[in-house]
């Protein structure tokens, strides 16, 4: 008896050690992370940019998101590439990065001369962007943003509003969240940080505002097939009404109208913003 007393013993202390051996290794690619994460955040190449981080807290939400260094990843719709600037480093030895930017051939002015723009600081700074890879998203008529079922996670900055607007409405948002749903994989992410418009609100304000309701957001997820999982306040701002006579672009960094009443909407800050993580359901 006293020899399997002795081997069950010798048995636990094993577990014991395992599991501390587990917990430990897990510490370590944890910690070598957020080391990757803060060296993509404070570069050098972000120093004209990273006053903005104060407002859109990338560290905290990128973590609320669960994103890693090692994942498939798409951002949407990354406009200048405020966010690309940071993934596109913290991905770009382990992981995939797709920017999903607008069509190259578009006939609306702006979206082409913001892709053109993007391209243009790919290639000339290839030591931080040569490992990502450029999609086309248009809803309702382009959205192979990733192949079917590849990325981990799928995350948009301050876009779906503009699904919304000029009578979009929830079709085209639709269209964008099913999109994302087929690109990711079974117990993928769904990131969503937009401005957000008071549910007291009429619901005309979403049309011209720039600002668009959360149950909104959560009523399309849910009909695309995502299941909401958390949401958060990380980039919450009390001091924003979502009133302003120019709507969300009369705040900083935009400052719609120029100079007028400048320091009141310098004391604002940015939007007041929901941070929504959705999950598509493993089956």
């Amino acid at each position: 008896m006293a020899m399997k007393s002795g081997f069950i013993v010798k048995m636990l202390q094993a577990g014991v050690i395992a599991t501390a051996l587990t917990g430990a290794v897990s510490a370590i690619a944890h910690d070598t992370d957020n080391e990757k994460l803060n060296q993509a955040l404070h570069s050098d190449y972000r120093s004209d940019t990273a006053a903005r981080d104060e407002y859109r807290h990338p560290a905290e939400t990128l973590s609320f998101f669960g994103v890693e260094p090692d994942m498939t990843v798409v951002e949407i719709w990354p406009g200048g590439g405020w966010y690309t600037d940071i993934l596109a480093a913290y991905l770009r030895d382990s992981g995939t990065f797709y920017a999903a930017h607008f069509n190259p051939n578009s006939d609306v002015a702006y979206f082409k001369r913001s892709r053109e723009a993007f391209g243009k600081k790919m290639a000339e700074h290839p030591e931080r962007y040569d490992q990502v890879k450029l999609s086309v998203f248009n809803p309702p008529d382009q959205y192979d943003i990733a192949p079917v079922g590849s990325a981990d996670a799928v995350l948009t900055f301050r876009n779906a509003h503009n699904w919304y607007m000029n009578g979009g409405g929830e079709k085209r948002l639709l269209a964008a969240f099913s999109s994302f749903y087929r690109a990711l994989k079974p117990g993928g992410v769904l990131g969503v940080v937009d401005h957000r418009l008071p549910e007291d609100r009429d619901d005309a304000e979403q049309q011209t505002s720039g600002y668009i309701k959360q149950s909104v957001i959560e009523s399309v997820a849910k009909q695309a097939g995502f299941v909401l999982a958390d949401t958060s306040d990380i980039n919450a701002n009390p001091k924003d009404t979502a009133n302003h006579e120019k709507g969300v672009w009369t705040l900083p960094p935009s400052y719609r109208l120029g100079d007028v009443d400048r320091a009141k909407y310098q004391a604002i800050g940015e939007s007041d913003r929901m941070t929504l993580k959705f999950v598509k359901p493993k089956k």
